[in-house]
């Protein structure tokens, strides 16, 4: 399991077996205080100058205290989302100890700890002749009120979700093309109640799915689209996933430069997400639909190509002048969307590492959100209540123009001009959101768009939980949107 177990205690960490011990201490002000059997722990700290400021690690000697000890800091506001930071900045860099004991000096729910303990504890098994120091395999929370069915359920669904993620998304593009990418989304869920449907590119061609087949006809590795459907019984509320799925992104005939195409088997982490987030909800019993729609081609240039200046026809009919084949996600995303539309769900949420210029507009710690503006605020309150960065974007209707080709209904890129590039996408996009009705003015279905190009991926330091590479982020808040969307 790329992630530690973790379990449940009520006994002092000081009585546990484990092999090291993890403590969450707060931003002290007066020193540290001394808990029933850690007399020193204030001088301790103090001896090393450890403040218990956000983000802080260090290992200390205790006097007396045998098992290994090291502390983290939760900052001055030790609520549960600084909590969950610190104990995934603890198991990050408390290498080499099988068994960590996890408490913390200020009174902590377990799930915050718990969780983080997992997230950060989350190691790849990597290429290397000789790796680094493991990390955790277990965790033992010691907190002084157990936690529910539900909350430890969670806990193991949403770690595991996000290790899905990393684990997929980390592994290289020659080992993951398509028909991989597919089959190991059959595996992924294949003992819970799922349903799955994989259509190969004589299927795609059959449905009419032309944006994936023309993204895909590059490569020698032909594109997939799966389906995915969790439907429990008593269901009242359907909400459909739409994943960006690009096993490696060269640009196509539009080639990138060479920098900008390292780590591009990173562009199908939408597809994953999606992937993942209903493998939880259906882990943790969520009484909602939830189906998932994986969008996966190979973006490659060869003399198949879709070339700049073509014409695809997408699953709902709309003719595309493809301008740019390096924005190709908006192409499969087109036929995903259309596909989900189809089963008029109550909502749409789409999900992609889709613009260059979401880093741009804003930086690599918030997704973009864009959509119709009861469903953002929906998603944007689920993000906040897990303390998962995300921003709000418009969809200007002065910029629709702006997607019109002079001979197809729509273009895919406004060639020369980077203006608001990630709003054009979102406008994109939109297009191929249903109705609610067969009426023409009726309203669309509930959307939200999701750009995690720059989120998706964290290129610099590690902190809290998360490790330089692939975040897994918006796991967490779409599986908590789904929790709010099935208690309605």
């Amino acid at each position: 399991m790329p992630f530690p177990s973790v379990a449940y205690t009520d006994a002092p960490v000081l009585d546990s077996d484990a092999d090291a011990i993890l403590l969450i201490v707060p931003t002290l002000t007066e020193g540290a205080p001394d808990p029933d059997g850690w007399s020193g722990l204030g001088s301790a700290l103090a001896s090393v100058g450890f403040s218990g400021a956000a983000g802080s690690f260090q290992r200390v000697h205790v006097p007396g205290i045998q098992t290994p000890v090291a502390v983290a800091g939760a900052g001055t506001d030790p609520g549960e989302a600084a909590l969950r930071d610190a104990a995934g900045t603890g198991i990050r860099q408390l290498t080499g100890f099988a068994h960590v004991a996890v408490a913390s000096l200020v009174e902590s729910p377990w799930r915050p700890l718990a969780e983080g303990a997992a997230l950060g504890g989350y190691r790849f098994a990597d290429y290397k002749k000789k790796s680094a120091k493991a990390r955790a395999t277990s965790v033992t929370v010691s907190t002084s009120s157990a936690p529910s069915e539900a909350d430890t359920a969670a806990v193991a669904a949403i770690a595991g979700a996000v290790a899905l993620v990393k684990d997929l998304v980390t592994t290289p593009a020659e080992w993951l093309g398509p028909a991989d990418f597919a089959a190991a989304a059959a595996d992924a869920v294949k003992d819970l109640p799922v349903d799955v449907e994989i259509l190969d590119e004589d299927a795609l061609r059959e449905g009419g799915y032309g944006g994936i087949l023309g993204v895909g006809q590059g490569s020698d590795r032909p594109p997939r689209m799966v389906r995915l459907d969790y439907s429990p019984a008593g269901a009242e509320r359907h909400v459909a996933l739409v994943g960006k799925g690009i096993t490696f992104d060269t640009g196509g005939l539009s080639l990138k430069p060479p920098t900008s195409m390292v780590g591009m088997k990173y562009d199908m982490c939408g597809a994953a997400t999606v992937l993942a987030v209903l493998k939880a909800a259906a882990e943790m019993g969520l009484p909602i639909q939830v189906s998932a729609w994986l969008c996966i081609a190979d973006n490659m240039p060869s003399g198949r190509a879709t070339r700049p200046g073509d014409v695809l026809r997408t699953l709902d009919g709309t003719t595309v002048e493809v301008l740019n084949t390096d924005a190709e996600g908006r192409l499969v995303l087109a036929d995903g969307l259309a596909a989900a539309s189809r089963e008029n769900p109550d909502l749409i949420v789409d999900v992609a590492t889709l613009t260059g210029a979401i880093t741009v507009a804003l930086g690599n710690r918030h997704a973009g959100v864009m959509g119709e503006d009861d469903a953002v605020a929906a998603y944007l309150a689920a993000a906040e209540r897990t303390a998962e960065l995300a921003w709000p974007l418009p969809l200007p209707d002065h910029m629709v123009d702006d997607l019109d080709s002079p001979i197809a209904d729509l273009q895919n890129a406004k060639i020369g001009d980077p203006a608001g590039g990630s709003l054009f996408a979102g406008l994109f996009l939109r297009h191929f959101v249903g109705r609610v009705s067969d009426d023409a003015d009726a309203a669309r279905i509930p959307w939200v768009h999701l750009d995690i190009a720059g989120v998706g991926m964290n290129k610099s330091a590690p902190f809290g939980y998360t490790d330089k590479g692939v975040t897994g982020a918006t796991v967490r808040s779409l599986v908590e949107l789904l929790a709010t969307d099935a208690a309605r």
